[in-house]
């Protein structure tokens, strides 16, 4: 394992890991809990990167985070806003937000298709300033991934945010019970494309630069990590499943690190990618096949032995 993974790239896993662990919150909230494919998380995941490094650029980095987030949202808004007052398919009004962000953030972006943040301040400069070493990335990702989900997992488990779970369980009871699950909707979407943002903002300081095709294969790789991370811990409280999301991330890092080390080429990562997802969507699947022909096997076993038995009487009555 030392030869295959340095200190290095362990820990530039474990911050893209955390960095895109956000994605994959948000991908637990708009599809697990709200039960909804958002498709609009490539462009909003893009969105919140143009959006934080046109203000870092501008020399205000933490303002730029909160900006990404705020980006986010209005996106998560329009997404909702689709679905519950126009009576759009919540997967085409994913796909016509995601098309029409295109335009948002190239204009962002001032119409440029990449931008460079070198020699601007953010975050990370800052805390290389004050925490210094080689790990003060990590920290800073580390804690503000720590802060959200602890704020999600508080959130989820107040009025509104139970009320948000009901909804994507069963929507026409929580209609009965009189709660505007066209108003939960779009709370949850919202506050989903926020965290969508907020990874967008942070790896446009993390990498310094921000592409216009950043998002592309977003929505694939948060629902890898959501896929693994309950394959692994399984589905329990809420902390458990927030933190079974971000220990999926960093795991599909891991993975994506690992290929690169066996010197896969470049062109081939989103092959890879795909990969990774069909293997984690369709474990659960394998292994609760493999658990039923397991018992299968067994049953037929007993049978068997039952069958013999029955015919070891059936002869010992026929000599007497």
């Amino acid at each position: 394992m030392g030869s295959i993974f340095t200190v290095s790239i362990v820990q530039n896993a474990l911050e893209l890991g955390l960095i895109y662990a956000l994605v994959a919150l948000a991908l637990f909230i708009s599809f697990r809990i709200l039960n909804i494919a958002d498709l609009s998380t490539d462009g909003c995941f893009t969105l919140g990167c143009a959006v934080c490094a046109s203000l870092t650029i501008a020399g205000h980095p933490v303002l730029g985070l909160f900006a990404s987030m705020a980006a986010g949202a209005c996106s998560g808004f329009v997404t909702a806003f689709l679905q519950t007052r126009m009576g759009i398919q919540s997967i085409l009004a994913g796909i016509i937000v995601n098309t029409g962000l295109y335009t948002v953030n190239i204009a962002v972006m001032g119409f440029a298709s990449n931008m460079n943040l070198f020699g601007c301040d953010s975050v990370f400069t800052w805390a290389k300033d004050a925490i210094g070493g080689s790990a003060y990335k990590l920290v800073v990702v580390g804690a503000i991934v720590a802060a959200v989900g602890i704020c999600v997992a508080l959130f989820l488990n107040t009025r509104i945010g139970l009320s948000i779970r009901a909804t994507g369980d069963n929507p026409d009871m929580v209609r009965a019970s009189s709660i505007n699950t066209a108003a939960m909707i779009t709370v949850g979407l919202c506050v989903a494309n926020a965290l969508t943002g907020l990874s967008g903002g942070l790896l446009a300081q993390y990498q310094k630069s921000c592409d216009i095709n950043l998002g592309t294969g977003m929505v694939t790789i948060a629902l890898a990590s959501l896929i693994i991370g309950e394959t692994f811990l399984g589905r329990g409280g809420m902390p458990k499943r927030i933190f079974g999301v971000i220990l999926g991330s960093c795991l599909y890092r891991f993975i994506v690190a690992l290929a690169l080390r066996m010197s896969v080429p470049a062109e081939c990562l989103k092959l890879v990618s795909a990969m990774i997802v069909a293997a984690a969507i369709a474990l659960p699947y394998l292994r609760s096949q493999a658990a039923f022909q397991k018992q299968k096997r067994a049953a037929k076993a007993e049978n068997q032995i039952y069958i013999r038995s029955l015919a070891k009487d059936d002869g010992e009555g026929g000599e007497a």
